[in-house]
């Protein structure tokens, strides 16, 4: 019997060190940014964002092992194979593309969680995380539903954008009367855009109204010729909204060609993807409402107030989705019980952050985004 009281008091003492063991094992997740070099402070953002997040999560357990890449492929490959060496399997990062370039070199079971919105096919296990084309252009989809819009002409430059511009288009399955792709060159955008609008036989058609009304015998022709000079073109337009891909002063320009080709706000609905709340466009005035696709701007601002009275400087937009991947990744390991594997990111599955809801399928991130309008100078939201 006392051997048997040994045996039991043995087992239950190994049971009480492996679960010490396992309780107080450190969960370690690679970061892989700059913290060196001329993107340095983007990497301490980030950095900061992250221990944020950590701090709210307020798990022990967690640890975040940080990298310095350079901002450079080959030491992004570098510092990858040291954190898989010791024993990490899901890196946040890398912030830029191109750092990605070298990765297929290292096992696929080593998962990164890049910074980029822009879909990596080739490599299951880099996953972009970004807000990427398909999430604004599903949230662009429910505003047309919404607003009973039918007849969205697309605008976009034919840059290193439009092959993700496209792939949005398509797993969105978004409605399009038409796609148009200009030349990025602000000295002739305004050309183009008056060719694709008929800008210059609208005008004509205006000249020959004009003419024919000051010919005719019409009562109340003076009457008509005073509209009618008031006009600056005459002639139907085939959309009722127009999509514009495009971002900053670039966006502008192509909103003030259409405005000069007779096509103002007013008479269509102007659309565009996710500005990050671009503050100097509440000075446009002209182009007025202008709609977007977009993170939750009440947590955004949340959060920047927050990580400015922790760290007395500003954050950013990229710093924002750390703060979030951070939350993700402990989430989706806690329901997988910790364990990293090849499901982790294919399960189908979705998480609430501060940006909005994640949508987690075969290795693909999408969001569902809020949807604002920029009028009168002050950024509303629509849904």
């Amino acid at each position: 019997m006392k051997y048997l009281i040994k045996f039991y008091t043995l087992l239950l003492f190994l049971l009480i060190i492996s679960f010490k063991t396992y309780a107080f094992d450190k969960i370690k997740i690679g970061l892989v940014i700059p913290l060196s070099g001329e993107n340095k402070e983007l990497g301490e953002t980030v950095l900061n964002s992250v221990r944020l997040a950590i701090n709210d999560i307020n798990d022990d357990n967690i640890q975040i092992v940080p990298r310095d890449n350079f901002n450079d492929p080959d030491q992004t490959l570098k510092v990858s194979k040291d954190l898989y060496e010791d024993g990490i399997r899901i890196i946040i990062g890398p912030i830029f593309k191109k750092n990605t370039s070298k990765l297929n070199q290292l096992n696929n079971d080593l998962i990164f969680l890049s910074f980029t919105n822009k879909i990596d096919k080739a490599r299951k296990n880099i996953i972009s995380a970004g807000v990427n084309s398909i999430s604004q252009f599903n949230a662009i989809k429910k505003f047309q539903n919404l607003n009973g819009i039918e007849r969205s002409y697309l605008f976009s430059p034919n840059t290193n954008i439009l092959e993700e511009i496209k792939i949005g288009i398509k797993k969105s399955e978004i409605k399009l009367k038409d796609k148009f792709f200009y030349d990025p060159d602000p000295t002739v955008i305004t050309k183009q855009i008056e060719d694709v609008t008929r800008y210059r036989i609208r005008k004509q058609n205006l000249a020959d109204e004009i003419k024919r009304v000051e010919n005719s015998n019409e009562n109340n022709k003076e009457k008509k010729l005073a509209q009618l000079e008031k006009l600056d073109t005459i002639g139907g337009i085939n959309f009722d909204s127009v999509i514009i891909a495009d971002f900053e002063e670039d966006l502008k320009s192509v909103a003030t060609s259409l405005i000069y080709t007779d096509i103002p706000p007013t008479r269509v609905t102007y659309i565009t993807l996710n500005q990050w709340f671009d503050k100097s466009l509440l000075n446009e005035s002209m182009i007025q409402p202008i709609y977007f696709p977009s993170v939750n701007y009440e947590n955004y601002i949340e959060y920047l107030n927050k990580f400015n009275n922790n760290f007395k400087t500003n954050s950013n937009q990229i710093a924002f989705l750390s703060y979030d991947l951070t939350g993700l990744v402990y989430y989706l390991l806690f329901k997988n019980n910790f364990i990293v594997d090849s499901q982790i990111f294919y399960k189908k599955n979705s998480f609430k952050g501060k940006i909005g809801i994640f949508e987690i399928d075969k290795n693909i991130i999408t969001h569902q985004l809020n949807f604002y309008v920029i009028e009168n100078k002050e950024i509303k939201k629509i849904f």
